[in-house]
């Protein structure tokens, strides 16, 4: 984030421009803001507030002119509740929050995605498909979409690679199945269902977390991020990662909604 200088510690054999240096009269965005451990929060808030900070390793002030963007799929109101991330960077980039509505609240964009999706993976998988049949568009739909777009640009994925012909033959029945719940007398913490999800999606890349094919770009995450989230949940190939019972997926990203939280948009310049 702020660079270092040469020597600044072991390894560190030339200096090195941090994001916000990079970033200097232009735009910074920070994905996954909600992950920023505390200890780090009080160091990008000086440099959003004062427009400033040193590098590691450096005495010298350095002084940019950023634009940042925030996003996240977490509540940070209710982080900054629970003490769990801090509520003066919280509305210090909260100066123009923008919150995307859940992909089921806006049927209208489906058939458009649908069709862009289908275009870039028959593209990809170097197939010809011609178009979407009328009544796949209707179910696509009728469905609720719990994991928004990345669901269903998953899902689309799959129909597009197990499609023979040229019309697009997504396994519709797959809708239709639901998640197991949990009993009521013990219902799943939102951890517990973050650990049985990243631990099912990576079962289903055999462990393998990087990669086009890795666990992290299935999830949508930095290689880096997946990696902490596992640590912090516990999770490892050979520990069962969960004390809670498995849920019943039918798409590895259904327990992901991402794009149903708000984003933050620091529109101001630093």
């Amino acid at each position: 984030m702020f660079g270092h200088e040469r020597g600044a510690f072991t390894g560190a054999f030339s200096p090195r421009i941090g994001r916000l240096q990079s970033a200097h009269k232009g735009t910074l965005f920070l994905d996954e803001i909600g992950e920023l451990p505390l200890e780090l929060q009080p160091k990008l808030l000086r440099a959003v507030q004062e427009q400033e900070f040193e590098k590691l390793g450096s005495s010298q002030t350095t002084r940019v002119d950023v634009r940042i963007v925030a996003a996240t799929n977490q509540d940070l109101e209710q982080m900054v509740s629970e003490r769990r991330f801090r509520a003066d960077l919280y509305y210090r980039l909260s100066v123009f929050p923008i919150l995307l509505p859940p992909l089921r609240d806006r049927i209208e964009d489906i058939p458009v995605l649908v069709r862009h999706f289908v275009q870039q993976f028959a593209r990809r998988m170097n197939k010809t498909i011609d178009g979407v049949p009328q009544h796949v568009i209707d179910a696509l739909c009728r469905h609720d979409w719990p994991g928004n777009i990345r669901e269903l640009q998953n899902f689309i994925e799959r129909a597009v690679l197990f499609t023979e012909g040229r019309l697009l033959s997504p396994p519709l029945p797959e809708l239709r199945r639901s998640v197991a719940a949990p009993s009521p007398q013990n219902p799943l913490t939102l951890s517990e269902m973050e650990r049985v999800h990243i631990r099912e999606t990576l079962e289903e890349t055999s462990w393998v977390i990087g990669g086009r094919a890795g666990a992290a770009a299935r999830l949508g995450l930095p290689r880096t991020t997946l990696i902490a989230r596992m640590q912090r949940l516990g999770i490892s190939r050979d520990t069962s990662g969960s004390r809670v019972p498995r849920l019943v997926m039918p798409l590895a990203r259904q327990m992901h909604p991402e794009d149903s939280r708000p984003a933050l948009a620091h529109a101001a310049g630093m």
